[in-house]
């Protein structure tokens, strides 16, 4: 069953909330510029325990920020999936998604069955574990 038209501006609306999250994350996590103050601190006898964490940091801020830019590229399909009203398609086998799957993850564009496929599709093509 298509979804409702009600059921449909639910989605909309909840992708609109998730991407202003989502832009707020981005905001958040985007580099900074590199000041005169910080540049003299860093230079300010930092031992390289304070080094390796400020490069750990950096590099947990930059891996999340491109979480961020990944998910926003997402809800920018999903947002024109519903502008073409096919949000409830499924990508792989064109059936239906349905409603209470797609209000509770509105950036699914599989149904529930093509999913599952998916994910063990892709636990089997995984490097192997060291």
């Amino acid at each position: 069953m298509a979804l409702t038209r009600s059921q449909s501006a639910l989605v909309e609306q909840r992708l609109a909330e998730l991407s202003k999250e989502v832009q707020d994350n981005i905001r958040k996590t985007m580099p900074k510029p590199a000041d005169e103050k910080s540049l003299d601190r860093a230079g300010a006898g930092l031992d390289s325990g304070e080094e390796a964490v400020n490069s750990v940091q950096e590099e947990f801020d930059h891996a999340l920020h491109e979480r961020y830019l990944a998910e926003f590229r997402q809800l920018e399909a999903a947002q024109a999936r519903v502008a073409s009203g096919e949000i409830d398609q499924c990508a792989d086998c064109s059936g239906e998604i349905g409603a209470e799957r797609l209000l509770a993850y509105p950036l699914a564009k599989r149904c529930i069955d093509c999913q599952e496929r998916h994910e063990k599709a892709s636990r089997g093509t995984a490097a192997p574990k060291p």
